[in-house]
Order: C-alpha cells, then structure tokens, then sequence
C-alpha cells in the first residue's frame, strides 16, 4: 500500500480482517501495488486507489477483484468504521450483489438493497444466540428466495462486517459474517 509520501507492506488474508494497520499523516489516497517503486519513483497512475474520508481514524478497505485494472487487478473501497459510526454488537452488512436482501435478524428486521450497503443495531440484547430467517429477490423478479435459516452468536463486544457475495455459477447469494473487535485491536497496537 502506499499512501502518497511512501509504502507500507500490508498483509491482505483471503476470506478474514487483516490486523489493523496505522496509516502516517499526510495524503489521505492509498494505492495498492505489487512492488515498491524505485527510490523517489511514483506509483503507476493506474494503480487501485482509494481517497480516506477527511477526519476518518477507522476504516475498512474492501479489496476486490476488478479485471480491468492492468496494474493490479483489483478494485479498493473504504469502509467508514468510526466508533460514533459504527459500535460494538452492531452489523455492518455489505451488499456486493445484483439481488435485494432482507429477513430477521434476531429481534432486527433487514433490508439491504442491492449494490448497497446498511448498519444493523444489534440483533439481540445480551450474548448468546438468535434466530436468522433471510431471503434474496433477483433483480427484476418479485418473488422471494430463502437464503438461510439459522442460528447465530451474539457478542456484544464485538461489531460484525457481513458481506453478501455471489460465487461463479451459483445463482443463491452467500453471507460472509467477520467480527471484529475494536477493544483487542487496540491493545495490540
């Protein structure tokens, strides 16, 4: 990753939240590279970019796979994850697909359109489980899909970032759940 003034060596884990990283004060616009350019070389132009919100101390950058990018074939977001924005037992749910998905979430409801994204306030009062009843409508279609019907643990320490993604040759959209827990990031800084 490099952030304007130099580079930082990031490790990007598949499928999982990498540890957080401290991001130095100066140009808020990382790129992701493949290598670390020459001595007082700039990054290539084409090079995935995202700009930092002003006053954004907590984020989520989302890398996902863009085949049109020649120089690293893939495509950065930033997730504003600020505490005032979004708090422990809280969901962030983040709809990469072409499809409405909505239901019960313990003692929520859900309603996350398309290409979009929604915080959940969290689904249950204390720790343990809760019911997860969800559905997904195609794009263009009025009829419901069942997605899952389930359990889940609570823990109210911790927010969750849920993706819902489509896999290759699969029309039934999948959810990835992550927690994440600010408080124990913090210590390990």
């Amino acid at each position: 990753q490099h952030d304007g003034a130099g580079c930082q060596e990031v490790d990007l884990p598949r499928l999982n939240l990498s540890k957080p990283y401290k991001i130095p004060a100066g140009e808020r616009v990382l790129r992701l590279l493949s290598s670390v350019p020459a001595e007082g070389e700039s990054p290539a132009p084409g090079a995935p970019s995202a700009k930092l919100p002003d006053g954004s101390a907590d984020f989520y950058l989302l890398v996902t796979p863009d085949p049109e990018n020649k120089v690293v074939a893939v495509r950065l977001q930033v997730i504003d994850a600020s505490a005032d924005r979004f708090r422990p037992g809280q969901m962030l749910w983040y709809n990469l697909t072409a499809h409405d998905v909505g239901g019960i979430v313990g003692k929520e409801r859900l309603a996350v359109k398309a290409r979009s994204r929604a915080i959940l306030p969290a689904p249950a009062t204390a720790a343990g489980e809760y019911p997860v009843n969800l559905s997904y409508r195609i794009a263009g279609k009025e009829a419901l899909y069942p997605l899952c019907e389930t359990k889940w643990s609570h823990v109210p320490t911790a927010r969750t970032v849920l993706f819902i993604v489509n896999e290759p040759g699969v029309r039934t959209p999948r959810v990835m759940g992550f927690p994440d827990h600010p408080e124990q990031a913090e210590k390990n800084r």
